[in-house]
């Protein structure tokens, strides 16, 4: 079986989830069923929440900002199985459109730049969030999740190569929900032809982004400690994907 297909858990209400298990880290690998990415959860009912608890998740991160939450409820905010936590890591960011730019490209450094307590504290979530799977989500699980799974996969050694590999998944994984997503963006005003490129799901944009990081900071790891992630929560991190070393 593909590798892939593996790492795709299709639950009925979700389109993008998925484990970050089984990568290359160095002379380790990702562990299964420790971290997992998701688009937006709110399509799910009861079933679908209870298979995710029935794999491992007992915590759940919410990245998605207030309006995003008034207009899609999570449903595991109110389910006692799991721990549940709403962390807007955007926030007020919005993406400036320019014809001539990689509007995302901006976007991502401009949350690195400007959201690094918010990025801290969901670091700080995953790494102490105890037994258990972790899974953190968005709307579409492409930029601000991609962001933290870029983060993740960066700190324990995953190549830039295979990070770019996993960002560029969810562009398969996400067209089936491209045209609702479009639809309630113009909906609530958008302009449709400068909201489309905002779903592209270009390697190059995180492979720039990765760039970013190591010019400015060296690395993902130094990155996280500049912005006040302590040491010792980069261990538990390293940890929760590849156990004890």
């Amino acid at each position: 079986m593909n590798i892939n297909t593996m790492r795709h858990l299709p639950i009925k209400g979700t389109y993008n989830l998925r484990d970050l298990g089984g990568y290359p880290a160095g002379t380790a690998t990702t562990l299964w069923r420790r971290v997992l990415r998701a688009d937006g959860l709110h399509r799910l009912n009861a079933e679908g929440m209870a298979e995710l608890v029935a794999a491992g998740v007992t915590t759940v991160i919410d990245l998605r900002n207030a309006t995003e939450l008034a207009h899609q409820p999570n449903p595991f905010s109110r389910n006692e199985a799991v721990r549940y936590h709403n962390i807007s890591l955007f926030d007020t960011l919005a993406p400036t459109y320019r014809p001539d730019a990689d509007t995302l490209l901006d976007l991502y450094i401009r949350a690195l730049q400007e959201r690094r307590e918010a990025i801290c504290t969901v670091m700080s979530l995953i790494a102490d969030a105890g037994e258990g799977t972790v899974l953190f989500h968005c709307t579409a699980g492409k930029d601000r999740t991609g962001i933290i799974a870029a983060l993740l996969l960066a700190i324990v050694g995953v190549d830039t190569a295979t990070i770019l590999d996993d960002y560029s998944l969810t562009g398969r994984l996400i067209a089936p929900m491209i045209e609702d997503i479009i639809a309630g963006a113009v909906a609530q005003g958008a302009d449709i032809e400068k909201f489309r490129p905002l779903l592209a799901c270009e390697p190059a944009t995180m492979a720039a982004t990765i760039a970013f990081i190591e010019e400015e900071y060296r690395s993902a790891t130094d990155y996280l400690t500049s912005a006040g992630l302590p040491p010792e929560t980069v261990m538990r991190l390293r940890e929760r994907l590849l156990g004890k070393l």
